[in-house]
């Protein structure tokens, strides 16, 4: 009786520190993306729409982290010049209003904002470790638009600043998203 009860202690023991193990090497293998950037809300109109999406190293869409409500629940359509690369990218057109309303909420207020990806996709699947791309799109104003892009290894620890790409003509409207840091723990 003795020694079955201290084998069963010993078992215990060993199945305690597999589990263990195991989850601490799934936790070291796991990666988290952090992005983060200050908005600045604009006055007027046809402004103060943006995105944060990750694609994957051959340009796919992988998961949109967030949309404007705006943007996302058909302003698109009203207005061609909303966030044009999302929209393309994301297929849009082809999300059920379940999907739209899981990724969009309202324009936020002016701050630094955070948003995360636990390394899924849309469907909520693990992805494999790898390079991926992290986007950041905001319309400024009718034509003119930013996007920021910064490339990440899925798995490994980095921090990445990202350049900003304007475009239109305007340079006065150039303060709504302000530098984008993207961190990958």
């Amino acid at each position: 009786m003795k020694k079955s009860l201290l084998v069963l202690v010993f078992i215990c023991i060993v199945s305690v520190l597999i589990i263990s193990v195991k989850v601490f090497a799934q936790a070291a293998t796991s990666s988290r993306v952090e992005v983060s950037f200050t908005y600045t809300k604009q006055n007027g109109f046809a402004s103060n729409q943006f995105a944060v999406w990750i694609e994957d190293a051959q340009g796919r869409h992988v998961k949109t982290l967030y949309v404007t409500r705006y943007t996302a629940n058909g302003g698109w359509q009203r207005r061609e010049l909303s966030l044009p690369l999302w929209v393309k990218q994301s297929n849009l057109k082809e999300m059920n209003k379940t999907e739209v309303d899981a990724i969009s909420c309202p324009t936020p207020k002016s701050g630094i904002l955070h948003y995360t990806w636990d390394g899924t996709d849309s469907g909520g699947r693990a992805v494999a470790a790898g390079e991926y791309r992290v986007l950041v799109e905001g319309t400024l104003r009718n034509e003119n638009c930013v996007v920021y892009t910064a490339v990440v290894k899925l798995g490994e620890r980095s921090q990445v600043s990202s350049q900003a790409q304007y475009y239109g003509s305007s340079t006065s409207e150039r303060g709504m998203i302000g530098p984008v840091t993207v961190i990958c723990n």
